[in-house]
């Protein structure tokens, strides 16, 4: 038997040597013609009913897949490639009978079927036959739309001709250019900005100061520049701002003030008062910036504009005839009560505050701690350059920060005032140097005093904290309650107010929960005001004459 399935796997050999035509080997001298013993075991295998059969069904499928006129060539290679099959595969069950075990080949890796070239038969490269990759053609790339444009998104053939046709129509008849009155109505109409632009865009356009913008000038701004495709805030931005700046100061906002000033049926009353329409726009300014520059340095810069809310209150006041109803930044009531009780705090007339002045502050309601914290400038540096003093924009920060204690910038403020060593987590440790100081007042006050572990439970209950051994700054933004935690701590006043639950405030917040705290607190204070001023004017109606730059900022 085994000299039988030696002659079998010999037939398989010569069979191989055969069909792949490879050269004969030359047999050394004095060895038996090997090729000799390799036919007759080929031809004996051919006689054998199993190979016939299985020789005649190759062709079969040979002729069958191979058509044409090579039919013939084919069917004899499609034979002779499919025994080379049924040969090489009786190998391991005949190399298995003899005790030797050949393991399967593992799958071709993909990273191994990209060849490099000269790998292979021939030093040809096999990339093209490598089962793993498509036969297809390769698939065209898709083409990506430009979607960055460093000057700005170019306006379509369609916009640029509908803009164009209303360029036309609003300079038609103005052959010189347009002054700027009549330019307002490009700006509002065509523009699509608040109409106190005006000024500021007039200036951008007409750089020769000649008193005229021409339709070329405008085009070339507005449509050549794409503004015309950029968004509101954008187009804001770039027009306010100076050249090679990438970002807004105070001053870029005064030409706008300006013109709102002049122009508004709002503030036409201020008109007699050139000195108070400078606190005016002082005043919105400094509001502005507080809100939205949340780097400081006096910087606003494009990504601000954008998150803030500025633009949605520019167009308010643009169309709202009573400048008191646009409480964002530009309400001519919320300027009297903050300008009243700079005033009022401001006894010398100086237009400074020291630590004595503001501790006067709401009837005494903050505590000497807190004050000497502000005073050090840890929360917000002073623009005042006078050691010791806060000035006008200084108070302005504290009173919107003090009155409105649950928005972002006040949190800030009054968190870095008890952040005692700058690490930028509030301590046990801290809160309880701030409440001691509470603590006392209250103990003076006969009120009945509260203990810190007590107030300390409240407090973590109040807040929330992830880590209940320290309170951080994201836990405050979490909170609509940390303007609470902050009074607990250092005013009083608000203190007692909040533990006895002002039934009045209470349905006022129900009634109008769109109102900040600062809204409500502006409200309250310029009825009281106003109150009073009546009060002084009936009491002063004898005829007594009293210097008013001297009693009274109005």
């Amino acid at each position: 038997m085994e000299a039988a399935d030696l002659s079998a796997a010999a037939e398989a050999l010569a069979l191989q040597v055969d069909l792949l035509q490879l050269p004969p080997e030359i047999p050394a001298p004095g060895a038996p013609a090997l090729s000799v013993v390799l036919d007759r075991l080929f031809a004996h295998w051919l006689t054998l009913p199993d190979t016939v059969a299985l020789v005649g069904c190759l062709v079969q499928k040979a002729k069958a897949s191979g058509g044409g006129g090579g039919g013939g060539g084919g069917g004899g290679g499609g034979a002779a490639g499919a025994a080379v099959g049924p040969g090489s595969a009786m190998l391991p069950s005949m190399m298995m009978q003899g005790g030797a075990a050949v393991p399967p080949l593992s799958p071709r890796s993909p990273r191994l079927s990209r060849r490099p070239s000269g790998v292979g038969t021939g030093g040809q490269s096999n990339r093209s036959a490598s089962p793993l990759r498509p036969t297809t053609a390769r698939a065209v790339k898709e083409v990506i739309p430009q979607f960055y444009f460093q000057d700005g998104r170019p306006p379509t053939y369609e916009l640029k001709k509908q803009c164009i046709a209303i360029v036309d129509q609003l300079f038609a008849g103005h052959s010189n250019g347009l002054r700027i009155q009549e330019f307002r109505l490009v700006t509002r109409e065509l523009c699509k900005l608040p109409s106190f632009f005006t000024t500021v865009l007039f200036g951008k356009i007409d750089k020769e100061n000649t008193g005229f913008v021409t339709r070329d000038a405008f085009i070339d701004f507005w449509l050549n520049s794409n503004m015309v495709t950029m968004d509101v805030a954008t187009q804001v931005f770039i027009i306010l701002k100076q050249k090679n700046q990438d970002f807004l100061t105070k001053e870029d906002f005064k030409p706008v003030l300006r013109d709102l000033l002049d122009n508004h049926p709002g503030l036409e009353f201020l008109k007699s008062t050139p000195e108070f329409q400078e606190r005016y726009a002082e005043t919105v300014v400094y509001r502005i910036f507080y809100c939205l520059s949340r780097i400081g340095g006096g910087h606003l810069t494009l990504r601000e504009l954008k998150r803030g809310n500025l633009i949605d209150a520019l167009r308010h006041a643009d169309d709202e005839e009573d400048i008191n109803k646009v409480l964002k930044y530009f309400s001519y009531e919320h300027f009297y009560v903050i300008y009243c009780k700079f005033w009022e705090l401001d006894t010398d007339h100086d237009f400074f505050i020291d630590k004595e002045n503001l501790i006067k502050y709401g009837n005494h309601a903050l505590t000497y701690r807190i004050v000497d914290r502000i005073f050090s400038e840890v929360p917000r540096k002073f623009t005042s350059k006078v050691e010791g003093k806060m000035g006008y924009e200084d108070f302005v920060h504290f009173i919107l920060s003090e009155e409105d204690k649950s928005s972002e910038p006040s949190q800030e403020y009054w968190f870095r005032c008890i952040d005692v060593d700058g690490n930028g987590i509030l301590t046990h440790n801290e809160l309880q140097f701030f409440f001691e100081e509470q603590f006392h007042r209250m103990e003076c006050m006969a009120q009945e005093p509260v203990l810190f572990e007590d107030i300390l439970c409240q407090l973590i209950d109040m807040i929330g904290p992830e880590n209940e051994t320290f309170f951080t700054l994201k836990d405050f933004r979490r909170c609509k309650l940390s303007g609470h935690f902050f009074n607990i701590l250092f005013n009083l006043n608000k203190f007692m107010a909040f533990e006895a639950r002002d039934p009045f405030l209470i349905r006022q917040m129900r009634e109008e929960p769109s109102l900040t705290d600062w809204d409500r607190f502006a409200r309250r204070e310029y009825i009281r005001l106003a109150m009073e001023e009546d009060g002084e004017d009936a009491s002063n109606a004898s005829g007594d004459v009293w210097d008013e730059s001297l009693e009274s900022p109005f």
